[in-house]
């Protein structure tokens, strides 16, 4: 681990969105989980599981972009 990611963020900011990172990366395990055929069932809708993994990426992407700023911001004062 990152010694960012081990100390304990002191920005509310930072936390909020280490939280939306953490959670959805777990979703997106989860949901990537379900397309494997180990896991899948003739029930699963893939349409849906699809846009699930959208989702998540996009928060993924979402929190890395608010944590870039964060830091960039802290960095340049």
């Amino acid at each position: 681990t990152s010694t960012f990611l081990s100390q304990k963020p002191k920005s509310e900011l930072v936390r909020t969105s280490l939280r939306l990172l953490t959670s959805s990366a777990y979703r997106l395990q989860s949901e990537c989980k379900k397309t494997l055929p180990v896991e899948s069932c003739p029930t699963t809708d893939i349409q849906l599981v699809t846009q699930q993994v959208i989702q998540c990426a996009y928060d993924i992407a979402k929190a890395a972009k608010q944590l870039v700023t964060i830091t960039t911001k802290e960095n340049n004062n």
